[in-house]
């Protein structure tokens, strides 16, 4: 059995970032992920300057793509506006995998099915054995099913579900657009152009909404699809959309039982305004690993809960 002192069930950004973390300190660890890396992963991928500042990193050394936004246009419910910003945007294929190989730690591609505690210990399918574990897999994270469900429960109207895709194009509009609650949708759709010759495009909901008016993301898709043709920004591209989901940011239980820990989307920590999971997810894991290697409380009350939108205007426009 392989030993080692924090095991980190998932290779994303919560995952690497704690595991950078961790390794500065001299903490031996190991990270499990199910997917070998580079993996795709959908994502809008933008990022706020915090997270290079969390990570200590400068724009200039990051070696891949990486956007500069110094505004995004904004419409909520058909009011439209220029929202000044400092945002970046990445492709979380080349993002994540540069995060894991930059922590230096050992990353052993395994797909988790059960975990144990024993003697002190947990214990990862009889092959895997640490002092401490972080659970970073993402929303259906196997540490989050085995020690949190209880005591970590996830409301149901938190829960977003997405149709997206990211796709090579000639990018003929360099802003990034945001379209928030139109056409009777209870969430916001994107597009994001990337450097490179990239482009992101999706579209966001609350589940028990869309079900309780009996509407889907499906029909908000297409109406996204439609708009991307009428602007011109997007034309004859053969859509493959794909989807997923993830919690927003709610009232917290806990996120530590004994040695284990939850971070990141595991943890439901996305932005309530943008549903932006990235910067939490990096904080979470690092607040984690401060917690290991200082041996201090483990919370995520301090992480942001808006990535953009004020306070008073998200509340004024979620009624």
């Amino acid at each position: 059995m392989l030993q080692t002192e924090v095991l980190i069930v998932g290779g994303g950004p919560a995952g690497s970032a704690c595991a950078w973390y961790l390794r500065r300190h001299h903490i031996d660890c190991l990270v499990l992920d199910r997917e070998p890396f580079p993996r795709v992963k959908l994502c809008a991928g933008w990022i706020p300057p915090q997270v290079l500042h969390d990570l200590e990193i400068r724009p200039e050394e990051y070696p891949h793509s990486l956007t500069s936004f110094a505004a995004f246009r904004i419409a909520i419910r058909g009011i439209g506006f220029s929202l000044p910003t400092r945002q970046y945007a990445i492709r979380r294929v080349e993002f994540d995998h540069w995060l894991l190989q930059r922590s230096g730690v050992p990353v052993a591609t395994h797909h988790v099915r059960t975990i144990e505690r024993r003697n002190g210990a947990y214990v990862v399918d009889g092959e895997f054995s640490g002092v401490y574990l972080i659970g970073a897999g993402g929303t259906h994270c196997p540490v989050y099913r085995t020690f949190f469900r209880d005591v970590h429960p996830r409301a149901r109207d938190t829960l977003i579900i997405t149709q997206e895709e990211e796709f090579p194009y000639a990018v003929v509009d360099p802003h990034c657009y945001l379209w928030f609650m139109e056409n009777q949708l209870p969430g916001y759709s994107w597009y994001v152009p990337k450097v490179g010759g990239y482009v992101n495009v999706g579209v966001g909901g609350m589940a028990e909404t869309l079900t309780a008016h009996g509407d889907t993301i499906q029909r908000h898709w297409d109406v996204l699809v439609a708009k991307l043709e009428h602007r011109g920004l997007v034309r004859e591209h053969p859509f493959a959309p794909k989807g997923h989901s993830y919690y927003l940011r709610q009232h917290s239980g806990a996120v530590r039982v004994d040695n284990a820990f939850i971070v990141g989307d595991a943890a439901g920590l996305a932005t309530r305004d943008m549903g932006e999971g990235i910067g939490p997810a990096i904080k979470s894991g690092l607040l984690a690993a401060e917690a290991i290697v200082h041996g201090t409380d483990y919370s995520v009350d301090n992480i942001r809960q808006l990535s953009l939108v004020p306070r008073w205007l998200f509340k004024m426009f979620s009624r």
